[in-house]
């Protein structure tokens, strides 16, 4: 062999040890990557599986089955059915007599207050607006499911141990043999708890619902996108398609890339200064949530926007200003439907990430107590983060797994906004 024969043997040895250290270094970078999808796949489903294994017994709710005598002498003792009167009645010693006579061993006071507790303190509440709703009910009785109290639910649920000493539960000896001959008598059952889709925040955990939560940020939501989508899409067309290209121009693009790094809390303490200190709007209310997340949303929309809008070919604009089209018309007939659904997506991400937004929230005043539903963005409310938040720091067991089913809740109006981006880039996404 010659000479020239061994240097390219000896070449292509070399080579082809390289390739092998190359191929063996792509092959680990690819394992490593593997590894690293697969260990965050699973830390989000290690924080999926602990949410809704706290969270998914907050749809059910405990209630008892009470024998009610709607006691004319209790509720309307004039007999005149004057709603004043009614509404005003003493409800809660209708359940106490009823507790009373199923127990009578109960004699002392403080066995009696045990006693009385096992009910939730909006059972009454439940009475009230049976009685409001159909007086007729007055002087007759009926067998009516309340609901229990919160230590009650989680005793039901088995979040209490009933097999651990006294001392070492919420839930005392003679309260638990209460519970168990109402359970022999089948006069204790669980029920999907539709409070808790439609009521209002409580300081009664078994009370408590994000029903004025939801709506809270329904409202919010949809000021959010009223002001945000033209806002954002009108900045987006002006400045891809229509403004000079000078240090002017220059300086909003900077500016609009820098506010979508801006942490949200400072629109917060802008939307406290101007909309509320300056223009005097009412706090807690959604109109100036949406007005605050409108501000945090813009950039995130407009550079969506102008991203959807160089991915329109230049031939595009080319072919309608040769067929004698204005600037205008070329923008609005040609160029912004085909850019439209990339708009749309930035638009939803956007409001995606609005709706999961607590901190510039808390800054106007949403992290009030609302019981009542809000009727419009004008009058105060919540929304789910916040009201998350709240519940969080409550110390009541009932309130943990409230939390978490409200995180549940949140999350899927997150990833049904996520899905929703994702169809229609798909549907009307077209390839150039």
């Amino acid at each position: 062999m010659s000479k020239l024969e061994n240097n390219q043997a000896r070449t292509i040895d070399r080579v082809n040890a390289t390739l092998n250290q190359r191929y063996g270094r792509e092959r680990r970078f690819r394992r490593f990557g593997f590894f690293a999808v697969l260990l965050g796949l699973t830390f989000v489903g290690l924080m999926f599986l602990s949410i809704i294994g706290k969270g998914y017994s907050a749809f059910q709710q405990t209630r008892l089955l009470l024998d009610i005598e709607y006691t004319e002498s209790v509720i309307d003792p004039s007999g005149e059915r004057d709603p004043a009167v009614l509404s005003s009645a003493n409800y809660a010693g209708l359940i106490k007599s009823t507790l009373r006579a199923r127990y009578p061993e109960v004699k002392a006071r403080k066995e009696k207050r045990e006693l009385y507790g096992i009910v939730s303190n909006g059972a009454s509440l439940v009475l009230r607006e049976r009685v409001m709703a159909n007086p007729d009910l007055i002087g007759s009785s009926e067998q009516l499911w309340l609901p229990a109290d919160d230590d009650i639910d989680m005793l039901i649920k088995g979040h209490i141990d009933r097999s651990v000493p006294e001392s070492e539960r919420r839930i005392k000896d003679n309260v638990l043999a209460w519970i168990e001959t109402l359970e022999a008598d089948h006069k204790i059952e669980k029920f999907f708890n539709l409070t808790f889709l439609t009521g209002g925040d409580s300081r009664e955990p078994e009370l408590a619902g994000i029903g004025g939560a939801v709506m809270g940020s329904l409202y919010t939501l949809i000021v959010t996108l009223l002001l945000s989508f033209p806002i954002g899409v009108a900045s987006a067309v002006y400045l891809e398609e229509f403004a000079p290209r000078n240090r002017w121009t220059d300086l909003v693009e900077v500016n609009i890339n820098n506010l979508a790094a801006v942490p949200s809390i400072v629109f917060g303490l802008l939307g406290l200064a101007v909309f509320i200190n300056f223009f005097g709007l009412p706090r807690s209310a959604p109109l100036v949530g949406g007005m605050v997340l409108t501000l945090m949303t813009l950039p995130t929309i407009i550079i969506a926007s102008r991203a959807a809008l160089k991915a329109v070919p230049p031939s595009i604009r080319e072919a309608a200003l040769g067929v004698g089209a204005s600037k205008m018309q070329t923008v609005f007939h040609h160029v912004l439907p085909l850019a439209m659904p990339g708009m749309l997506t930035g638009t939803i991400i956007g409001m995606a990430q609005a709706l999961g937004e607590t901190a510039p929230l808390l800054m106007i005043g949403m992290v009030a107590f609302i019981v009542d539903i809000p009727g419009s963005a004008m009058d105060p409310s919540t929304v789910l983060p916040v009201q998350i938040f709240l519940w969080a720091d409550s110390p009541e067991r009932a309130f943990m797994e409230k939390t978490s089913a409200a995180i549940m809740v949140l999350l899927g109006f997150l990833i049904v906004m996520n899905v929703l981006a994702v169809i229609l880039r798909k549907r009307f996404e077209r390839r150039w």
